[in-house]
């Protein structure tokens, strides 16, 4: 099925050269909130020293989502690896790893009263496997603090390590999620370390190792992608055994990320649910406001 949007604005062509800004239409404004349950959750972070990827990734959803009481647990640090050009989490050198850590995650759930808990990480090739033995544990203390929660994690691709994959398989996540982020073409632009084929392995390797496992991933629209390269990167996730997929705006957030190509209207976020439903996948989140982790446990309860 082949899908027609509009032209990309000379306006916004002209952004990815001069590295600015482009004001944003109206159906992407998403006030943060002062209600009590944001303060909350902000303290008992903070008085648990973890990190979330709704602040350090500055997601347009985190007042929503931390005054309905959720946030998704950021691991391994605030610190990333990786120079992705998409995101504005913290790009350096990495701390020693806590080993407190995923108890303190799994505390926080359990005050929070958590009944599904996402949990993902910064990319860290500087440690042998990559974290995922982090990632393991943390879902072993959350078994033992929280028992009757759900979990999903979004893990980085341990750089094709099927080993590390496995650690994190063996601990029994309810979904595994791997973000695709964006068509083949535009991978050395977008996430110049990574590797649209490895990343396409890790979900077919989850897929068959773990038939129940939930596989889940997701792109990101706007960053210049034609519709026929939309089209070929669901028919690779689908092939790949992915089941649960997000669509979601490309948002610049910060003056030294990629700027904005194109905002896309929310009636094309529609037609692309459509597009994927058909095509056979199981569950579809999509739309301008859409993030990976953007009501999870409706995504896979629905």
């Amino acid at each position: 099925m082949t899908l027609e949007m509009n032209p990309v604005p000379e306006m916004m062509k002209e952004t990815r050269q001069k590295k600015i800004f482009v004001r944003k239409p109206g159906w992407l404004g998403r006030p943060l909130t002062s209600e009590p349950a944001f303060s909350r959750i902000r303290s008992l972070l903070e008085e648990v020293s973890l990190h979330t990827v709704c602040q350090e990734a500055r997601c347009p959803n985190r007042g929503e989502c931390f005054s309905r009481g959720t946030a998704v647990f950021l691991i391994l640090g605030d610190s990333c690896t990786r120079r992705c050009r998409f995101c504005a989490v913290t790009q350096g050198t990495p701390e020693t790893p806590d080993p407190d850590e995923p108890h303190r995650v799994a505390e926080a759930a359990a005050r929070l009263s958590l009944d599904y808990v996402v949990v993902t990480s910064v990319t860290r090739d500087d440690l042998a496997d990559g974290g995922a033995g982090f990632f393991a544990e943390t879902i072993r203390c959350l078994r033992v603090h929280r028992p009757s929660a759900r979990i999903e994690v979004l893990i980085p691709d341990f750089q094709g390590d099927e080993a590390a994959l496995r650690t994190v398989l063996d601990a029994r996540p309810d979904v595994l999620n791997h973000n695709l982020e964006t068509v083949v073409r535009l991978y050395p632009e977008v996430r110049p370390q990574a590797i649209y084929d490895r990343s396409l392995e890790l979900l077919r390797r989850t897929a068959v190792l773990s038939p129940g496992i939930a596989v889940k991933s997701g792109l990101m629209l706007g960053l210049g992608e034609r519709p026929d390269e939309v089209e070929s990167a669901l028919h690779d996730l689908l092939g790949a055994g992915c089941q649960l997929l997000t669509l979601g705006q490309y948002l610049q957030p910060k003056r030294d990320c990629l700027p904005v190509a194109r905002f896309v209207p929310p009636g094309e976020f529609d037609a692309w649910r459509e597009v994927a439903l058909g095509m056979g996948f199981a569950r579809v989140a999509s739309g301008p406001l859409v993030r990976s982790s953007y009501h999870a446990e409706e995504l896979t309860s629905s």
